[in-house]
């Protein structure tokens, strides 16, 4: 009986690993000032993750909302929320668009 606490810390181990094992991480590359793909639909839990192979730092910007530093040559992520289907763009390079639609 020492040890009885394991099984349901086990059982919630488990179900973490099961529930986080459903999501996925959803890649935008930035390239020469350009998000590919530029539109992307993702699920509720999933994570975006920017690669940013410039030499310069981007963001992805959602006016009035959130933002992520992406800064150069390196990456930066997000886990989208069913809130999230949005335009977003760089807030130092406004050419620079995407969107994400999240499905539930």
């Amino acid at each position: 009986m020492r040890f009885a606490w394991l099984l349901p810390a086990a059982a919630v181990l488990f179900a973490a690993g099961v529930a986080s094992a459903s999501a996925e991480t959803i890649t935008v590359t930035i390239d020469k000032l350009v998000f590919s793909p530029a539109e992307i639909s993702v699920k509720a839990g999933d994570t975006v993750e920017w690669v940013n192979k410039d030499a310069l730092a981007h963001t992805a910007t959602v006016k009035g909302g959130w933002e992520v530093m992406i800064p150069p040559k390196k990456t930066a992520s997000r886990v989208m929320t069913a809130k999230d289907t949005v335009d977003y763009y760089c807030r130092f390079h406004p050419n620079m668009k995407g969107k994400i639609t999240v499905a539930p």
